[in-house]
């Protein structure tokens, strides 16, 4: 497995020491560095900024919205970006959820596997640069209908670095994954656990087996942020993470529709799930994080003495994830990456 660095998304203000984190990562030799987004910073920018202080490292977004920006935007950034860092990036994507869609950016959610295909589509449309860009999808047709009937199908003025850039699917359920294999370049899990793997292995398996499928397991990327805390008490590495987990959980997303709630039931604790919900959607988002056993935790994360996590860390290179993305700051990274080499 190769290693990445997920700086993540922005709190309440960028996150300090960034840049060194990142400089880090290039010199220890992680393959790639990714941002992201919420309702809050972008994932564009903060890539562009501090990855102009880098050479050699792949540039990614893990993940860009699909919802924030039209197709032919994302990939007006794409080619940008691409230019700029040499060829190194990778466009990560994904639909989000119903919360954020609808009351972040104001745009409808149903069908997010249509709207993922005819967006990925336009986006590569645009990058080739073969002909004038067209699609009569319903979601986002090029040129628009109705309106000053003014609009013609146009080439982007720039010319692409590359005919083609990566892109990378974020997707949760069996039939994003499958979509994700089928159409993507790579794919974005989170919550991924070993004991999922055969489960995502046969989602993975649907998509390769479509008609149309650009790849097989064999060139395919899965890309996983999986948290790694070394310390000496596994309970205490757990409860740092408990409020973040809880957070997922329990308020990512509404009580009827909550796709992170969901990975941690099909890994079987569906009774946690609910009780954690219930009770970080009652404000009681302490008692929720309490609520998370450290099985949980430690299903879908690399913690304890470094011991345990080298012993640990063979089952997650038996699985189909390619490169293991980490967090955390410039010494965190300098400290884990001899551990899992």
């Amino acid at each position: 497995m190769k290693l990445g660095y997920h700086i993540g998304y922005w709190q309440s203000g960028p996150p300090q020491g960034a840049l060194e984190s990142i400089l880090a990562a290039e010199e220890l030799g992680f393959d790639s560095v990714w941002t992201a987004e919420a309702y809050g910073s972008d994932a564009f920018t903060p890539l562009a900024w501090w990855g102009a202080s880098t050479s050699r490292i792949k540039l990614g977004t893990n993940i860009v919205q699909m919802s924030a920006r039209t197709p032919a935007a994302v990939a007006m950034s794409a080619l940008t970006l691409d230019h700029l860092s040499g060829g190194r990036f990778v466009l990560g994507l994904g639909v989000s959820g119903p919360q954020v869609v609808e009351g972040w950016y104001g745009q409808p959610y149903p069908k997010p596997l249509a709207r993922t295909r005819e967006y990925v589509d336009i986006v590569r449309q645009v990058i080739a640069r073969k002909e004038p860009v067209t699609s009569e999808g319903p979601f986002y047709p090029l040129p628009l209908k109705g309106g000053t009937g003014l609009g013609k199908p146009l080439k982007s003025t720039v010319h692409p670095l590359r005919e083609e850039i990566p892109v990378y699917l974020a997707a949760e359920g069996p039939k994003n994954v499958a979509l994700a294999a089928e159409i993507g370049d790579g794919w974005l899990p989170l919550f991924f656990s070993p004991k999922a793997d055969g489960f995502y292995r046969a989602a993975l398996e649907e998509g390769f087996a479509r008609p149309g499928a650009r790849h097989t397991a064999a060139d395919f990327e899965v890309v996983a942020s999986v948290p790694v805390i070394v310390h000496d008490d596994v309970e205490q590495a757990a409860g740092f993470m408990k409020p973040s987990l809880a957070l997922y959980i329990g308020g990512m997303g509404a009580k009827e529709v909550n796709f992170h709630h969901d990975v941690f039931a099909r890994l079987g604790y569906a009774d946690v799930a609910d009780e954690v919900q219930e009770l970080y959607l009652a404000g009681r988002k302490a008692e929720a994080a309490q609520a998370i056993p450290t099985s949980l935790v430690e299903d879908t994360a690399l913690i304890g003495p470094p011991d345990k996590i080298r012993e640990e860390l063979a089952r997650w290179e038996d699985t189909v994830i390619t490169t293991l993305l980490l967090r955390g700051d410039a010494n965190t990274l300098r400290a884990v990456a001899p551990i899992l080499s």
